[in-house]
């Protein structure tokens, strides 16, 4: 198997041999026992460990139909039947709707909240409260710079300046010289951090182009115009894997050659990839994202356990070219990558 090109380390913390007693040990017949023991428990919905029931919440900016979120959902419900957790999963792409949900999970009086912060300065009083209330907190996807501060346990993810430089250095290597840079989201610190490392690394030049992401159309449009414009633009970079195929389209629209890039990995961009529809993807693994989230959490609350040492847990960033995307492709389809 290809090994995958990662740009930074990746921290994991689900590689325990014997935390609780049901598990079993670390020799290679005991660990397939084990794994054969969890696909079980998972496929009957029981729980691999006898810890409380507790309950998590995990409350994130997602916006209606963003399908990055389901493969976040995915590690976090499995982690949780694992864990034997009830998990509860709310979203707002509002800020202060999402603010709301997490007061609302410490009304609840929840075991844990995990929670992403886009748009951190509209979290901060929330967190607060949960903390207050003692309910402790892992911050996930976004907001690594602002986690410690906030109070959180530990933060989960890709750091974005990093992966948008990985980003620049890829397109270094494929001779690019202009690329644009589209945010779909306004006011998304996140975004804002991808953009400007790829400027921090790339020799060539760099234009933001600022999208209304929940209008498709607008994107494709907004994007077209740019190329028609700008014949000299040889890349686009988007930031989400939903609109890597909008952006696709405006380039025929525009009967552009640049070459479409992304971040984020699912199964259309796999297909892509492998058909040279577009370059390369970044991928910062979602899933990983929900089940470590949840995992980290439930190590807390059994023995006190923090990983991270007042560093992220980095998820990402990956490079995924043409050569890996097909490696992948049964993960993408079963919504785990």
């Amino acid at each position: 198997m290809a090994r995958l090109r990662t740009w930074t380390g990746i921290a994991l913390a689900g590689a325990l041999c014997a935390t609780v007693p049901l598990m079993a040990g670390c020799s290679s017949t005991g660990g397939k026992r084990a794994e054969d023991a969890r696909k079980a428990a998972a496929a009957q919905g029981r729980a691999a460990v006898n810890t409380p029931r507790w309950t998590f919440a995990m409350i994130t900016h997602s916006g209606d139909g963003d399908t990055f979120w389901d493969i976040v959902q995915s590690g976090a419900k499995q982690a949780a039947v694992k864990d034997n957790i009830n998990f509860l999963y709310s979203h707002d792409d509002e800020a202060q709707q999402q603010a709301q949900l997490v007061d609302a999970a410490v009304d609840k009086q929840v075991d844990g909240i995990i929670v992403s912060l886009a748009k951190p300065d509209a979290m901060k009083a929330a967190v607060a409260r949960a903390r207050k209330a003692g309910i402790p907190v892992i911050t996930v996807n976004s907001g690594s710079a602002e986690s410690k501060d906030f109070g959180a346990l530990t933060h989960i993810g890709q750091d974005e300046t990093i992966a948008g430089e990985a980003v620049g250095e890829e397109l270094n290597a494929r001779g690019r010289k202009k690329a644009v840079c589209v945010l779909h989201e306004q006011g998304n610190v996140g975004h804002e951090q991808r953009c400007d490392g790829i400027k921090n690394t790339f020799d060539g030049t760099v234009q933001d182009l600022y999208v209304t992401g929940t209008n498709m159309p607008d994107v494709q449009s907004a994007i077209e115009a740019k190329l028609q414009a700008d014949d000299s633009i040889d890349s686009v970079v988007t930031l989400g894997a939903p609109y890597a195929d909008t952006a696709v389209k405006a380039k025929q629209g525009a009967g552009s050659d640049a070459e479409i890039d992304t971040f984020d990995l699912n199964a259309k961009v796999a297909a892509s990839l492998q058909d040279g529809t577009l370059g390369f993807a970044v991928d910062q693994q979602p899933y990983l994202q929900g089940y470590q989230a949840v995992d980290l959490l439930w190590l807390y609350k059994y023995n006190a356990d923090v990983l991270g040492g007042g560093k992220p847990v980095l998820t990402g960033p990956q490079i995924i070219t043409k050569d890996q995307a097909a490696e992948l492709e049964e993960y993408t389809e079963r919504g785990t990558r």
